[in-house]
């Protein structure tokens, strides 16, 4: 006897993941985007110190989310990773490249410059990547009997090009956002200088995308305009996001420009979610017709109601002991 809704729970679980990955592992992603522009090498140790102590905690959030996604509804599995093959590879391998110059990077002396292209490049292509593989969800897929049917570069359309240019200019405004409440100096003014262009630069290409949507998928554009009096409620919420980044940049304030910012992606996150809501492989298939087998999920939840609140504590005390500014020349490596 099925006493719970057991797609539901996981659906909200690896929801809960996504969201906390793109928050936690988007502003160090977005670090590595700004990465080339930062004012000198001095101003680059302090970005990557910044980060260093919770970078490859953050990543848990997305192995969290890829296995409870596997777990739970593994016609996901079968259709998207077809379907997105070479999006994956790209997402992978620039988040590889990301990691070995991470560590490499305060070792080498004269090869210090391919490090920070590493590190740039692998933020900026597993950046794009995310998006892009965003905006082929929103498309859909091309599906028959429970298998993909479509070609291999399916996912890489105008619209997803679109997409992953939105992701990238978003990360870097989580990026610069981290850098006024972490640092201080002339590292933190460059910081508030680039916020505001970068605001402005994901207005516009959050904008494009949210008049695009609609018309990318028939089910989209009725689902948003035959609910209008209670979804309006998530693009004017981003707005006053988007003013309160303006107000806390204007008033040199420190953490509020990076918690408006979370908040700009929370509601663009929510705004995906009712788009697409219950279809997890759209436009055919339920959350519930793509779940693996009620006892699996069950037995595997158990042991997600242990993990997730150690994962929960360890996340916070992490961020709770490395509190406080990153200076020049301190650092944890």
């Amino acid at each position: 006897m099925e006493l719970f809704d057991l797609p539901l729970i996981w659906a909200f679980i690896i929801g809960f993941g996504i969201i906390m990955y793109v928050l936690m592992d988007g502003f160090d992603l977005g670090v590595g985007i700004l990465f080339p522009f930062a004012p000198n090498e001095e101003a680059r140790d302090t970005m990557m110190n910044s980060v260093a102590p919770v970078w490859d905690g953050n990543e848990t959030w997305l192995v969290l989310g890829g296995a409870g996604l596997l777990a739970a509804f593994p016609m996901v599995y079968s259709i998207f990773l077809p379907a997105l093959y070479i999006g994956v590879f790209l997402l992978l391998a620039g988040l590889i490249f990301r990691g070995v110059a991470f560590e490499f990077r305060f070792k080498a002396r004269t090869s210090r410059y391919l490090w920070n292209w590493a590190f740039a490049g692998g933020s900026t292509v597993a950046s794009f990547a995310q998006g892009a593989v965003v905006g082929a969800y929103i498309q859909g897929f091309e599906t028959a009997n429970g298998v993909y049917v479509g070609g291999a570069l399916d996912w890489l359309t105008p619209f997803t090009v679109l997409t992953g240019l939105g992701m990238l200019a978003g990360y870097a405004l989580l990026g610069s956002t981290w850098l006024i409440m972490k640092t201080e100096g002339y590292l933190q003014q460059w910081a508030y200088k680039i916020t505001l262009p970068l605001l402005l630069a994901v207005l516009v290409v959050f904008g494009i995308i949210g008049v695009w949507t609609p018309f990318v998928d028939e089910m989209v554009r009725e689902r948003w305009f035959s609910n209008l009096s209670i979804i309006w409620v998530l693009p004017v919420l981003t707005l006053l996001c988007a003013i309160q980044i303006y107000r806390a940049v204007r008033d040199r304030k420190d953490g509020m420009p990076f918690v408006a910012t979370m908040g700009l992606f929370i509601t663009t996150y929510l705004g995906l979610v009712v788009s697409r809501w219950p279809y997890v492989v759209p436009p055919d298939y339920t959350l519930w017709e793509a779940a693996s087998a009620y006892e699996s999920q069950l037995f595997l939840l158990l042991g997600l109601l242990f993990v997730i609140p150690i994962v929960l504590v360890y996340t916070a005390w992490t961020y709770w002991v490395f509190r406080g500014k990153v200076r020049a020349g301190e650092g944890y490596h």
